[in-house]
């Protein structure tokens, strides 16, 4: 593996240092499922106090920077053109009902690029992560995209209403979390991904992990921030999954 920068050594501390807190409260999710007012304020309050720490993490170490993310929204500072772009959990629905599956995602665009990205899935201790023109990696290891030909063999995620559309033409998942779902088909678990509008919070830092693992995405910077229509796939599948997709 190449060294890595020190704007991604950054964003996997602000990462470890949140998914403490995430670990934490995880595991009382469990016992609030009983309670009669449920778990949905206690897990709202992890969400808004995980942004918290990624945002003083993150700010620590570049004052300037602004941000996008997915509670606070907009935070514009000195440096309107280098942004962190932060999910602090993708995947809060299944957080609520103890599901084990979601992560932090956080990207980061300079000039309209993306350079650095990150999602860490804490309960699984998983970490992906590229730079631009550097690779990508999982748990430090270098990862590439599905090598299948054969759409026939190949899994693919949505949303439900990418389910709804799409099934039985392709063989199909829903995991609940864009940005776990773009991490596999960089790492070659899943073989393509779409969805339609979702927020640029929840795919930045996946679409530069597939694109830096050899994979193709349809682009997006024509849509709005919080309406995009995401496609992405392993190169060789890309125009099949499209052929499949026609009017989604």
């Amino acid at each position: 593996m190449n060294s890595i920068s020190p704007n991604l050594n950054i964003m996997i501390k602000a990462c470890e240092k949140a998914s403490k807190v995430i670990i934490r409260d995880f595991g009382e999710v469990e016992n609030l499922q009983v309670a009669r007012k449920g778990p949905r304020d206690f897990v709202t309050k992890t969400d808004k106090r995980v942004e918290e720490i990624l945002i003083e993490e993150l700010s620590k170490a570049k004052k300037n920077y602004s941000f996008l993310t997915e509670e606070s929204g907009k935070i514009e500072n000195n440096d309107k053109d280098k942004i962190w772009i932060i999910d602090p959990i993708d995947g809060t629905t299944n957080f609520l009902h103890g599901i084990p599956h979601f992560a932090i995602s956080i990207a980061l665009k300079i000039d309209n690029n993306l350079k650095s990205a990150i999602i860490h899935d804490p309960i699984k201790n998983e970490i992906f992560f590229a730079e631009e023109n550097n690779g990508s990696f999982y748990n430090n290891h270098r990862i590439r995209v599905s090598k299948k030909n054969d759409i026939e063999e190949c899994l693919f995620s949505s949303d439900s209403n990418g389910l709804k559309c799409i099934f039985p033409k392709l063989n199909m998942r829903n995991s609940g979390c864009a940005a776990l779902d773009l991490a596999y088909v960089g790492s070659g678990r899943l073989d393509g991904y779409f969805h339609n509008s979702i927020n640029l919070w929840d795919i930045a830092a996946g679409v530069l992990i597939v694109e830096e693992a050899g994979g193709t995405i349809n682009d997006i910077s024509n849509y709005e921030e919080d309406n995009i229509n995401i496609r992405a796939a392993s190169s060789n599948i890309y125009s099949k999954m499209m052929e499949k997709l026609d009017n989604f």
